[in-house]
């Protein structure tokens, strides 16, 4: 067993002190995240307040704190369904090939014909604000990425003799493509699913600063850096703190992604 490389330590210690913070915000945050106190509007970074307060008086570090429940959650659901759904649906594609892998590569150029970002803002003000709509956007549109990468693995292990001899031994096709193919095959969609759970996040703060993401007053790092962008000048903490932290969650993603690259690549 290959020993865990630099990167995928540091990115499993950053992921895992964010879902400390996401489990157990209250062990962290001082305060509610949505507690009010008009005698501290717009103070600065001090003991009573590390990073500050925004024009209501809210404490910065606990809605950032609380903050990370709510942009993890969008890791994680924003992708589930297109990592589920394309894995099988590119399993299908890679094995049977012919008709469906033609009728396939339709999908994919209407899909990428249009940038990924302005699809997904399209699909939810269609469908309203939320992340609810949010996570049907980005599932309606992400699927065809994993499905594209786990076809063009399983269609390479298809070709191998291990297939070949479990298809003389008749075994039955779900259990040749689930069994033997899809695992052998199914590396580098997670590795992708690490670098797209960064990419969610920043997608979902995206759409939150522009309104079409969380609803304030739910805490989102998006929502935060909203609310700051007025007061740069003045108030500089609202927005930077949050900005600090989707960049250490992406940093978390993409270190972790490039560790297990490193793990699951094959040793010749």
């Amino acid at each position: 067993m290959p020993r865990p490389s630099p990167a995928l330590a540091g990115g499993l210690a950053i992921l895992a002190a964010l879902l400390v913070l996401a489990l157990v915000p209250g062990l962290v945050a001082p305060y509610a995240p949505a507690a009010f106190d008009y005698r501290a509007i717009l103070k600065p970074p001090s003991f009573a307040h590390p990073f500050g307060t925004d024009n209501f008086g809210r404490d910065i570090l606990s809605r950032t704190v609380w903050a990370t429940r709510v942009d993890l959650q969008i890791a994680l659901f924003g992708t589930l369904v297109p990592v589920v759904f394309g894995t099988l649906a590119g399993a299908v594609v890679g094995y049977y090939g012919g008709w469906v892998e033609a009728l396939f590569g339709r999908v994919v150029d209407a899909v990428v014909t249009f940038p990924f970002l302005v699809l997904v803002i399209a699909i939810v003000a269609v469908l309203g604000p939320g992340l609810f709509n949010l996570y049907i956007a980005v599932s309606v549109v992400g699927w065809v990425f994993y499905a594209r990468i786990v076809a063009a693995g399983v269609a390479l292990q298809r070709r191998l003799d291990y297939a070949a001899a479990a298809r003389v031994m008749g075994y039955s096709t779900p259990r040749i493509v689930l069994r033997h193919l899809l695992p052998n095959a199914v590396s580098a969609a997670i590795v992708y699913w690490m670098t797209d759970m960064a990419l969610c996040i920043l997608l979902g703060s995206s759409l939150g600063y522009l309104g079409l993401g969380a609803q304030p007053p739910t805490a989102e790092w998006g929502v935060l850096i909203a609310d700051g962008k007025n007061y740069m000048n003045t108030a500089w903490w609202i927005s930077i703190f949050p900005g600090v932290a989707i960049v250490l969650a992406g940093l978390g993603f993409s270190l972790l992604g490039d560790g297990l690259a490193d793990l699951l690549r094959p040793k010749r």
